[in-house]
């Protein structure tokens, strides 16, 4: 009797785990770099484009293409052709755009086909479940009132003004009480901040993505940990979000995980109160370090933002310098602390979710089904655009149409809803307390799982 196809994957799954290569899909390479140095979001761009084939262009499906001149002009921003030059943008280009104009205007700088095939499991076919959706929600949008945006605009202006005064607050203060509370409320409005600041750095520049800077991160790497890495291969060996954690917390099961790793549920909470702070100082360590001004990465004005809060604090409470340093790493720690428990907790990591390391039944995917697949919707983040925006609400759809404001996801269920029925499409909701528990339970999980058994 001849092997059945699924005896193949088997084989092949089993294969690629020994070799190193990507587990769920083994027809493609072992990224480049992941494992290297401190993972630099910056230094996983320089391992795409070791990667992609886009000898030193844009690469867009098979096609590549010269954009050099068209970047100063880009109705995106010049940053976002500057940081993915050299890589394969398919998926950035494809969920980025919703009009058919941005096809039109990049078939003006075609250059030549591609030599080699694109490392991606995703597909973005006309008929498919995301080209037809897209075709969809760009009629939908054109029905949302314009000025929903605004909402989301004044809410994450009024995160602003709430942490700056709080923090002040709490440097001024000298009842004790006042002082706590004003420090949890400065605290947990940075967190929330930089939850809504996120949304406007998927966008076209814009000033509210300076917003996320406050925190010490850098809206810059974060657009390429994020939006290029992230939101695009969710879930997959390509998730710099998920490496980045590593060696200390693994989400994707590995059998070669370190012993301490089978602890992760308790590192997390170690470790997230420091991140902000680390990340900072990580970037700094890797600019000025003898390779750093070879890479896309270097010093900008904004990575200095985040000082402006301390420095408010220091003018506006007549507090000694020490106390305002001491008061602002404190608030810092604390929101960094809320922020990734948040973040941790949003969507992405649960036993029912795919995981990279999962065997899969096709080689293959849709692009907009694998989203579905690494994503769950929390039904009470959803009832409220206030902890959609601060929550990582209407999560799903955030992932198939980043540049569109939450205000106006929420507009697009209703047909949503029915292409997910029409495709089979694996959209699911879950309470915030499964979710939680099931991500304490990722960590512990090294064994691959076969999808139906999830």
């Amino acid at each position: 009797m001849a092997p059945k196809e699924t005896d193949y994957l088997k084989i092949a799954h089993q294969r690629a785990i020994e070799k190193k290569t990507h587990v769920s899909f083994p027809q493609l390479k072992y990224p480049s770099l992941r494992d290297k140095g401190l993972r630099d979001p910056f230094q996983w761009l320089q391992g795409k484009s070791m990667d992609d084939g886009a000898e030193g262009l844009w690469r867009v499906h098979d096609g590549l293409y010269d954009l050099e001149e068209f970047m100063e002009t880009h109705p995106g921003g010049y940053e976002w052709l500057e940081l993915t030059k050299g890589t394969d943008i398919t998926e950035a280009f494809e969920c980025h755009h919703l009009r058919p104009i941005a096809e039109k205007t990049l078939a003006q700088f075609y250059v030549r086909d591609a030599k080699t095939p694109r490392n991606s499991p995703f597909t973005f076919k006309e008929d498919g479940f995301y080209r037809t959706l897209k075709t969809l929600v760009n009629e939908e949008v054109k029905k949302v009132p314009k000025d929903v945006p605004k909402y989301t605009d004044m809410l994450t202006d009024g995160l602003v003004v709430s942490l700056f005064l709080a923090s002040a607050l709490c440097c001024w203060a000298t009842n004790y009480w006042l002082q706590i509370g004003s420090y949890l409320v400065a605290s947990v409005s940075q967190a929330w901040l930089v939850v809504a600041a996120h949304n406007y750095i998927h966008k076209r520049a814009n000033l509210r993505m300076y917003y996320f800077n406050i925190s010490l991160w850098s809206y810059r790497e974060f657009r390429v940990s994020h939006a290029l890495s992230h939101h695009l291969f969710p879930n997959t060996l390509m998730d710099q979000e998920v490496s980045g954690f590593e060696p200390l917390i693994f989400w994707n099961p590995r059998k070669d995980v370190p012993f301490h790793a089978k602890f992760g549920f308790l590192i997390q909470f170690i470790v997230f109160p420091f991140v902000l702070i680390a990340n900072w100082t990580k970037r700094m360590i890797i600019i000025l370090s003898r390779d750093g001004f070879s890479t896309k990465n270097r010093i900008y004005w904004h990575d200095f933002i985040g000082f402006l809060l301390p420095l408010w604090m220091y003018i506006t409470s007549g507090v000694n310098f020490y106390d305002v340093i001491t008061t602002w790493l404190s608030i810092n720690c604390m929101g960094s602390f809320v922020l990734f428990v948040i973040g941790a907790n949003a969507a992405h990591h649960h036993p029912s979710i795919f995981k990279d390391g999962d065997q899969v039944s096709e080689a293959t995917v849709d692009w907009g089904m694998h989203q579905l697949e690494a994503v769950m919707d929390r039904p009470i983040i959803n009832s409220s655009h206030f902890r959609t925006v601060t929550f990582f609400g209407h999560h799903a759809l955030h992932h198939l149409f980043p540049t569109l404001d939450h205000g106006v996801l929420l507009h697009l269920y209703p047909a949503f809803l029915k292409h997910c029925e029409k495709y089979k499409a694996n959209f699911r909701l879950m309470s915030q307390l499964e979710l939680f528990i099931g991500q304490l339970k990722m960590t512990m999980i090294t064994e691959p799982r076969v999808l139906s058994e999830r």
